[in-house]
């Protein structure tokens, strides 16, 4: 579901209210409407702020302090590249209301994060894809469609190859996370795999979508905008490559590489 919606631009906070929030609410206790939209702040930083109440989080040094703001004061208001709405949520980790998790429970959520990303990424990249290869068959240069011509297939071969490789990592973590569930550490590295994976092959993937469309690309009534903008933005959220590059190699610092190699980590 979180893949097409991404693939078909549809902007709803689906996996900040279903995956993030009302498992958050659920390990924190809190009462959450039955029904509508629901987001999280992590690090004060929140999604869809003004959708619905949010989970405001904040990580300290030895818990998670989390709080439902129903209306949450917003300050730096503002949309990421693809126009979606972003904002900062101020809260008091101090308060009485406010319900101090573990830190375990913070990891689960920046994983969670990341997996939703990687899934809505993958579906992006699916419509650039879709929407390149759909334009290099019908864009006619010099007598010939752009697609006959070997430089721009050997680009096309590129960016498919990048997002079938994201892809198959992406998949890695979603079926651990079918099996094993998101508390899972097998989860948690294939979901690290996939995250430095599909953030790497967001700038090919991007690029050569917009090479090959040409000035028709950058314009706001194009579609292809919608899915570039949309991975770019999300390649940074809930840690960006460099980050889980470096949470991999921690992972994989073991004195036996054949651990690594069956994913025994």
């Amino acid at each position: 579901m979180l893949g097409t919606l991404a693939r078909h631009a549809a902007a709803v906070p689906l996996a900040e209210t279903d995956v993030l929030a009302t498992w958050l609410a659920t390990e924190a206790g809190l009462v959450v409407p039955e029904s509508g939209p629901l987001t999280v702040a992590v690090e004060r930083v929140t999604t869809w702020p003004q959708c619905g109440p949010v989970l405001a989080t904040r990580r300290g040094p030895d818990a998670l302090y989390v709080a439902l703001v129903d209306s949450p004061p917003l300050t730096d208001s503002g949309h990421n590249l693809a126009g979606e709405p972003r904002g900062a949520v101020e809260f008091d980790a101090a308060a009485a209301d406010v319900v101090q998790l573990p830190l375990t429970v913070a990891d689960e959520l920046t994983i969670r994060g990341a997996w939703c990303r990687c899934v809505q990424i993958v579906g992006a990249f699916d419509a650039a894809a879709e929407l390149t290869v759909a334009h290099t068959e019908t864009r006619v240069q010099f007598g010939r469609p752009l697609g006959a011509f070997q430089a721009v297939q050997h680009a096309l071969a590129t960016m498919l190859g990048e997002i079938e490789r994201a892809r198959a990592a992406t998949t890695l973590a979603v079926t651990a996370a079918a099996q094993y569930g998101f508390a899972d550490a097998r989860t948690g590295y294939a979901t690290t795999v996939a995250k430095v994976a599909v953030g790497r092959a967001v700038a090919p993937v991007t690029t050569i979508a917009h090479q090959l469309h040409g000035a028709i690309g950058t314009t706001a009534e194009h579609p292809l905008w919608r899915a570039t903008m949309r991975a770019r933005s999300w390649a940074d959220e809930f840690g960006g490559t460099s980050w889980h590059a470096r949470r991999l190699a921690t992972l994989t610092a073991t004195p036996n590489p054949w651990y690594v190699t069956v994913g025994r980590v």
